[in-house]
């Protein structure tokens, strides 16, 4: 490696880590410390097999260093923290996660690095700032936030199915409201830096003015469409995959007698939904050319396009967290939005039913891991 070469710690080795810590790994451009939380033994010994459309079949892959927790990865500064575990504030808040990083002696030897947040769900990024903003007083914090577009799972602990294509959007977190029409001069090279390194490992990146504007509508696909599979228990192929007329298919398939009734009455709770979010865009200051409203309708042809084909097996990551026992990211996804619109004094009914029915699944699954 050269000796531009940056030292990146990535946290949380899940399906979405793996793939990052993969590309920033082949940019040549990054020396990749790896925190494997709950999978490290499984990784550690036989490595992560990563089957991908897009970067092809690679059994036992390791980062460049692999460790157990963030304490174990405090040797060093660097560039940029990638933060990949779920946004579960409600379980381990994110300055949580990265306290020793925010800690003394770490915050007396280092500058605090870049923190880039690859989460789902809305304002993910507040509590780190002001966490950041106390441990080092004398420096503003840096953090990017991420919007990915990706098709993959973890399919064991150590098994990453990834699809033909992942797209990340990044932007500069400001704690503020107002929107953003561009980027200054310092925000422009730390967003194209990181970009680079990505897309020098063969990724798709980008940068925006505005950040929370594409979080914002990335975000709706999540509300509306991994909401109904969590909570009816079946992928969201059950939504548009319809029977084969000539023989019985098993499930994900329609039923030909439902097929016409979840068009006449699942589909409009799901367009009513994203119409609902839509309305809260506005009231946060997103006009046409930033949230337009053919969003929703686009948003319902684009998945139903998707997961009517035969093929496509994905399972929406909060569909995968329950089946696995997992706590899912309720908060982020669906009760930011109820705040935001409650904030903004916006009727959201069908929002709001979503978030009490996923609350229950929460508890329950926080009860029986005895959080």
């Amino acid at each position: 490696m050269s000796p531009e070469t940056k030292d990146v710690l990535l946290i949380g080795f899940g399906a979405v880590g793996a793939i990052y810590a993969l590309i920033l790994q082949k940019s040549q451009k990054a020396r990749v410390t790896v925190v494997a939380r709950s999978n490290y033994d499984a990784i550690n010994s036989r490595g992560m097999h990563i089957k991908s459309a897009k970067y092809g079949d690679i059994p036992g892959w390791k980062p460049d260093r692999l460790v157990k927790s963030v304490s174990d990865a405090l040797d060093r500064p660097y560039s940029y923290v990638v933060v990949c575990t779920k946004y579960l504030p409600e379980v381990s808040a994110t300055p949580d996660i990265l306290r020793p990083l925010l800690s003394v002696p770490y915050t007396s030897k280092h500058p605090q690095p870049t923190y880039v947040l690859l989460q789902n769900g809305l304002n993910v990024e507040q509590d780190l700032y002001y966490a950041a903003k106390t441990a080092k007083a004398d420096e503003e914090p840096r953090i990017i936030s991420g919007s990915v577009w990706i098709t993959t799972n973890l399919t064991a602990e150590n098994i990453v199915l990834h699809g033909d294509f992942d797209r990340l959007t990044l932007g500069v977190y400001r704690p503020s409201d107002s929107i953003a029409t561009s980027n200054t001069p310092s925000e422009q090279a730390v967003l194209d830096d990181f970009a680079s390194i990505v897309t020098a490992g063969g990724g798709v990146a980008s940068a925006v003015p505005d950040i929370q504007g594409v979080r914002f509508q990335k975000n709706l696909w999540n509300l509306a469409f991994s909401s109904f599979a969590t909570l009816t228990g079946h992928p969201v192929t059950a939504l548009f995959r319809r029977q084969n007329a000539e023989k019985t298919m098993p499930a994900p398939y329609i039923a030909d007698v439902t097929a016409e009734l979840i068009e006449k009455y699942t589909i409009p709770a799901i367009r009513g939904v994203l119409n609902e979010a839509l309305a809260v865009g506005r009231a946060m200051g997103y006009d046409e050319s930033a949230l337009p409203t053919a969003v929703v309708e686009g948003t319902i042809a684009g998945t139903k396009q998707l997961h009517m084909v035969p093929e496509n097996n994905h399972r929406a990551s909060m569909l995968l967290d329950i089946e696995n026992g997992r706590p899912t990211e309720v908060e982020g996804i669906v009760g930011e939005v109820v705040r935001m619109a409650a904030h903004k004094g916006v009727d959201v009914p069908r929002i709001e039913t979503i978030y009490a029915l996923l609350l229950v699944v929460q508890n329950q699954i926080l009860r029986e891991r005895g959080a």
